[in-house]
């Protein structure tokens, strides 16, 4: 909390860069500001907000309202939660505010449109970007959205990184500010370009997906450089850490060895075939990750992923250091990447880091010749045509990662079971009052 007041007076003395913005940010909940964003009928709808660190409640709050002529209302007939979502409970990701609904990943039908939205129309099911690209600047352009230069207006942002990202739905005012997709409603800015429409032969159980775990993890594996017949290692058997194992198999990877504890070691080699598997938990006394991949693949792997994220210490010292604000991130992951990876190989980051870290192996990395890469936040318009494609013929199956089915009521429960990975989760689809039945071989529905 004391991070995140410090994060709102800094902002507040480096001023807010929301001029010539391509859209309205810091819109994060309809009822800022006395309601002003609030649709006209009253109308009310259920919500995923966040209160407080460690605190996410679903609350009432009024249903969005067209702002700008480019915007979209969404009805939302599925949502999920995410490894990153936990961050922002935890209130590891600055300049989150009370109130503010989270979620990045939604599809649904769209509601209403405004008089600038030229290819939706009210009634089509459509699935959301979780970045919130202007489509007009060099790296929109380019489809690199996630760099989108016009969407975001956190002057922090840019101080902290050199320069300033894209917005980002559900994720903090660091990120935009705008309102997420854990609700029953939501406003998508310029939605021409933020909005992908399904066809019918593709259920929202598969769709819901295309909003980030499928690009985010394809990107990991394509921007790292994952070649046919290389040996490859994933570190993290979530849902992107399970897709980018599943993307570099079918890229033709010799070996793919993928590195988790417990259920989730046996949850990944169940689903994908060929998968070989490291349960750090269970290794011999004294025995490290990268030494048990040496041994598996001499001279080490020509690529690893890193799929964790720095806000999970292993060892004593950094758990200290992440306590007392020492630093922001753990380091570990990454030097264990590092140290299992060959000579001239690559090691590319796709799980979330938000700051600094200590302890980093940065001779290894020089010595060695180790290609660090630093994937970004995944510029999902650059993939969503291509993988749309795959899922509608089949090539595809994001429901390898899906586990469970919660009703929105419950999201605030899900959150804590994708904190302690508990019960076997990996991904979930929330449905709301609005969703369509469950689709033929997807999980059933879990009251929590």
């Amino acid at each position: 909390m004391a991070q995140n007041f410090a994060a709102k007076q800094l902002e507040t003395i480096l001023g807010h860069g929301d001029k010539d913005r391509a859209t309205h940010p810091d819109i994060s909940n309809p009822n800022r500001e006395g309601g002003r964003y609030a649709d006209e009928s009253g109308e009310k709808m259920k919500a995923l907000a966040w209160m407080g660190k460690n605190d996410v409640r679903v609350v009432e709050t009024n249903k969005p309202k067209i702002i700008e002529d480019n915007d979209a209302i969404v009805r939302v007939t599925g949502t999920t939660v995410c490894g990153s979502d936990v961050h922002i409970m935890h209130g590891v990701i600055l300049q989150v505010e009370k109130g503010d609904i989270l979620g990045h990943e939604f599809c649904g039908v769209v509601e209403a449109v405004g008089p600038g939205v030229t290819t939706l129309s009210p009634g089509q099911r459509v699935v959301n970007s979780f970045v919130v690209s202007c489509g007009k600047c060099r790296y929109c352009k380019n489809k690199l959205t996630t760099a989108c230069e016009n969407t975001n207006a956190s002057t922090l942002h840019e101080q902290l990184y050199g320069s300033r990202m894209g917005g980002i739905f559900g994720y903090s005012h660091f990120t935009g500010g705008y309102a997420g997709g854990q609700a029953e409603y939501v406003r998508v800015p310029l939605a021409d370009n933020n909005l992908m429409k399904l066809p019918d032969s593709v259920p929202d159980e598969k769709g819901l997906f295309l909003s980030d775990i499928m690009p985010t993890s394809y990107h990991s594996v394509y921007y790292t450089g994952v070649q046919k017949g290389d040996c490859v290692a994933v570190w993290g058997l979530g849902p992107i850490g399970l897709m980018a194992c599943y993307w570099a198999l079918k890229k033709g990877a010799k070996r793919v060895i993928g590195i988790d504890k417990d259920w989730r070691v046996d949850y990944a080699k169940s689903k994908l075939e060929g998968l070989e598997v490291i349960d750090y938990a269970n290794l011999d006394s004294g025995k490290t990750v990268p030494a048990t991949i040496h041994e598996m693949v001499p001279g080490g792997v020509d690529v690893a992923i890193d799929a964790t994220g720095g806000e999970y210490a292993k060892g004593f010292v950094h758990k200290v250091e992440l306590i007392i604000g020492a630093e922001q991130d753990t380091s570990e992951m990454i030097n264990e990447c590092i140290m299992s990876t060959r000579k001239f190989g690559a090691v590319g980051i796709i799980g979330d880091y938000v700051g600094f870290t200590n302890h980093f192996n940065v001779g290894s990395l020089m010595e060695r010749g180790v290609r660090l890469i630093g994937c970004g936040q995944a510029p999902v318009h650059k993939y969503w045509e291509e993988l749309l494609e795959m899922v509608e013929d089949g090539s595809a199956d994001p429901t390898i990662a899906l586990t469970h089915r919660f009703e929105l009521e419950d999201i605030a429960k899900a959150y804590h079971l994708q904190e302690k990975r508990e019960a076997g989760l990996v991904k979930c689809f929330v449905q709301t009052r609005f969703s369509s039945p469950r689709a033929e071989g997807t999980p059933e529905l879990t009251h929590l």
